[in-house]
């Protein structure tokens, strides 16, 4: 008996995880047709069903808004391809406009999805933020490739983990900016603007050969 009780729960988990997944599938759908500001209604209707049906599944609109991160998250990283492989043959800056290129065509691809991601429910978002916690998974990837990057040079690699989450804050933040702008200047620019910004910034060994080429204010004590 138990076992028949197990099998049922078992198979009624599985439904319920399929139409999520269903009811996510025809949120992004609504939100590509209606827009970022998509309301309940709109889903549902997408959906063919009604919004008491999504607050089951999802509780609140803040439930169906990180079911539907999650799933774009896991789009976004399927389609970044850092590569890990070859790490040890791209520098830093090829690498900055490598993952600044993947991002950005997913952007371009699909603009109103990224826009309902960036744009928090109001109310309560769960202490682990699903935007903040895409940031975190895209550097740990590339404070991966950097490292590997790094000891390839015959260099420590301790800056990987500051040099692989900052240029993904910076990515984010550009992102947010041209997505922001109606997305004026084309993909390929912006990407040749990172490189150009990032590949000179990784010359140098490491930051203590640098230290003499700062102001004597920040490498000497003040005197008066």
């Amino acid at each position: 008996m138990n076992a028949s009780v197990d099998g049922r729960s078992a198979r009624w988990a599985e439904h319920n995880a399929e139409r999520r997944r269903s009811l996510v599938e025809s949120a992004l759908r609504a939100i590509r047709r209606h827009g970022a500001s998509v309301s309940l209604d709109d889903i549902a209707a997408e959906a063919g069903t009604s919004k008491p049906v999504l607050y089951r599944h999802f509780g609140d609109r803040t439930g169906l808004y990180v079911a539907v991160v999650e799933s774009v998250h896991s789009y976004i990283l399927t389609n970044l391809d850092l590569p890990l492989a070859t790490a040890a043959e791209k520098g830093p800056g090829e690498l900055a406009a490598h993952l600044a290129d993947a991002y950005l065509s997913v952007v371009e691809r699909d603009p109103e999805i990224y826009r309902f991601v960036i744009t928090r429910p109001t109310g309560d978002v769960p202490v682990n933020d699903p935007v903040v916690s895409l940031t975190s998974v895209i550097g740990d990837e590339l404070t991966e490739v950097l490292s590997a990057w790094l000891r390839s040079q015959g260099r420590t690699d301790d800056p990987a983990s500051t040099w692989g989450h900052g240029i993904v804050g910076f990515i984010w933040a550009l992102a947010d900016q041209w997505i922001a702008s109606g997305r004026q200047r084309p993909r390929s620019e912006i990407v040749r603007h990172v490189e150009q910004l990032f590949a000179p910034a990784f010359l140098a060994p490491d930051g203590a050969e640098r230290r003499s080429d700062l102001p004597p204010t920040l490498t000497e004590p003040h005197r008066r």
